[in-house]
Order: structure tokens, then C-alpha cells, then sequence
């Protein structure tokens, strides 16, 4: 039996087995990095944010897991921009270096099958897909339990609560 006729197909099927893996890795990384970006899509369910997230991929399909990422993500870290009828909302994490100092807690938040997905109610499988340089660019509305996840954050001590005052 030659082996050596088969290594080339060995060795594509195993960088097709792991691109995936890897592309996954890319994309947590553009979130952590705040390549994404994040709007008042309406005006939400009491105790929710819809918002429209634009994400950032090499890959030509859409990842609704991703765009769940990006939505709390960003209410957590960056806020939420406004538009007409639409209120912008602040960042829950008021101090920037918080995201930095609680990096080990938010990296398991936001893990493969992390707490994050507590707060991602539903992610619309309408999408909008605009090719960019090199890239594609994905916009999805996520509703976000903003008061849940508000909640949440304040009882592990990750953000102060409202209450505590300035």
C-alpha cells in the first residue's frame, strides 16, 4: 500500500476539520476587540434592549451565536447608539477597565457555551450581508434581558448596582 498518495488528502481534511475551530477563534477575538458594531434597533419588551449588530466575519455565512456575542458584548462594554425613535443606552459597565480586571470571569462568560446565552432571547434569522475588504459584514437584531443581565452582573460584583451611589 502507497501512503504517500494519500498524505495530501490527509492533510485537507484535517485543515477542513480545524478551520472552523479557528475561524470560531477569530471571531472571539474580533469581539473582544470590539470589531463589531452595535445600534438601537426598536424600542424593546420592558427589561430588554433590540438592537441591530453588525459583526465582522472572514467567513461568507452568518453566525447567529457570534451576533448573541457581539449583542451582549457590547451592552456590557460599548453601549448601545441611538437613532431616530431610539434611545442610545450607556455601557452597564460604567468603568472601562473593568472588561481588563475581570478578564478571566468574562472570558468563561463568554465561552462557547457561556452565560452570555442566558441573556440572548432571540437573534432574528433575517440578516443583512455586505462584503468589505477582504471580509463580510453581518447585520442581525438580538434582543438582549438587559435587566437580567444587569442583575446578574451587580450580584457577582463584576458592576456596581445602581443603588450603590457615585
Amino acid at each position: 500500500m502507497k501512503i504517500s498518495g494519500y498524505l495530501p488528502a490527509i492533510a485537507l481534511a484535517g485543515a477542513l476539520l480545524f478551520q472552523p475551530a479557528f475561524a470560531k477563534k477569530k471571531n472571539d477575538k474580533d469581539t473582544w476587540n470590539y470589531r463589531y458594531e452595535i445600534e438601537c434597533a426598536a424600542t424593546g419588551v420592558e427589561g430588554t434592549y433590540a438592537v441591530n449588530v453588525w459583526s465582522y466575519s472572514k467567513s461568507k455565512k452568518f453566525d447567529p451565536v457570534q451576533a448573541g456575542k457581539n449583542a451582549v458584548h457590547g451592552v456590557i462594554f460599548k453601549g448601545v447608539s441611538g437613532r431616530q425613535g431610539c434611545p442610545s443606552q450607556p455601557p452597564l459597565a460604567s468603568d472601562p477597565s473593568v472588561r481588563e480586571a475581570k478578564q478571566d470571569y468574562f472570558k468563561k462568560f463568554f465561552a462557547d457555551q457561556g452565560d452570555y446565552g442566558k441573556y440572548v432571547l432571540s437573534v432574528s434569522t433575517t440578516v443583512d450581508r455586505v462584503k468589505i475588504k477582504g471580509s463580510w459584514k453581518f447585520r442581525a437584531t438580538v434582543q438582549v434581558a438587559k435587566d437580567q443581565l444587569r442583575k446578574d452582573l451587580e450580584a457577582a460584583g463584576i458592576i456596581r448596582g445602581l443603588a450603590s451611589g457615585f
